[in-house]
């Protein structure tokens, strides 16, 4: 005979998974709101990708809020876990905490959705430097220590722990001048104000093409299909080296398993559609797609390797 005391105690749970189911089933009934970095940027620009699919293909009313990297995952952070606050972040969202105290901490208070894309960067160079492969430039910078300078877009971006990852696997001292932004770094590379940069391929490409940078090595662990015949910087010399911008889809914790599936299911089908997975192969980024707990997985891993650098690196706050 049943116990009725089990019975009992088994009714919350059941009432519990079936109300999440239900809420499922009519989500979304309003408005979401995908919180975001300014526009211009990788993360806005996925962002809009997926607003896209979400209200032209599945019907899903969706708007864009603005705001710097951090204050978007403080504002993400705050809001209730139900489905309609949404962030779209990668980089400093997931290791930012490491080097400078905030409000959240990624994997404590946001639910993984589905990793959009990964974003390697190419090593350039302005073309004045004498050097042709990674090899090449390790030399140069042990042959002459403090000399030479790289351009970063701030501190705990994915340039900047490139260029320091560089530093400490291949024992140099290639000096960090910090701008405000890709495009800034970049143009000082392409006058000859700095010797080199991490770039992301949207904003190197076509300098490339035009002779005035120097492609050295890409940044992911693989070679890109997005960059056919460059090497790695793991196959050049450095083996073990990757520094790779990922960015993702979150909710706020405590968002409803079912509601984080329902949210995944359509985000992931509206990145592999043709045309959204085109437009983001056409700025050089590559898309993924996951399950939020291939993200939770990633963001574990970016943060044990970002935390370890931090320290071998001596990276701090400015």
């Amino acid at each position: 005979m049943p116990n009725p005391r089990l019975i009992v105690s088994m009714f919350p749970i059941a009432v519990m998974v079936l109300g999440g189911v239900a809420f499922a089933q009519d989500y979304p009934a309003r408005l979401i709101r995908i919180n975001t970095s300014p526009p211009g940027g990788g993360n806005d620009y996925a962002a809009r990708l997926i607003l896209k699919g979400l209200t032209e293909r599945v019907g899903w009313q969706v708007v864009i809020d603005n705001r710097p990297t951090i204050l978007s995952a403080e504002v993400a952070s705050r809001a209730a876990p139900d489905g309609y606050s949404l962030l779209v972040a990668g980089g400093t969202f997931i290791t930012g905490y490491l080097i400078e105290k905030m409000s959240y901490e990624p994997l404590r208070d946001f639910a993984a959705i589905s990793l959009t894309h990964r974003q390697p960067n190419i090593l350039v160079v302005h073309p004045s430097v004498p050097v042709k492969s990674v090899k090449e430039l390790i030399a140069l910078a042990k042959a002459k220590p403090g000399e030479l300078n790289y351009a970063s877009s701030g501190v705990g971006s994915t340039n900047h722990l490139a260029g320091e990852l560089f530093n400490v696997m291949a024992g140099v001292k290639i000096v960090r001048i910090n701008y405000k932004g890709v495009g800034a770094g970049v143009n000082a590379v392409l006058s000859g104000e700095v010797h080199m940069m991490y770039a992301n391929l949207a904003s190197s490409a076509g300098y490339i093409q035009a002779g005035r940078l120097r492609p050295i090595a890409i940044t992911s662990a693989e070679p890109s299909p997005l960059r056919p015949g460059l090497p790695t910087m793991a196959a050049s010399g450095l083996p073990g080296f990757e520094s790779v911008l990922i960015t993702g889809v979150y909710a706020p914790s405590g968002t409803p398993a079912a509601i984080v599936n329902r949210l995944n299911q359509e985000i992931v089908r509206v990145i592999h559609l043709p045309d959204i997975k085109e437009r983001f192969t056409n700025i050089g980024i590559e898309t993924v797609g996951s399950s939020p707990q291939e993200l939770t997985a990633a963001m574990k891993s970016e943060i044990a390797r970002t935390g370890q650098l931090i320290k071998a690196a001596g990276i701090r706050p400015e």
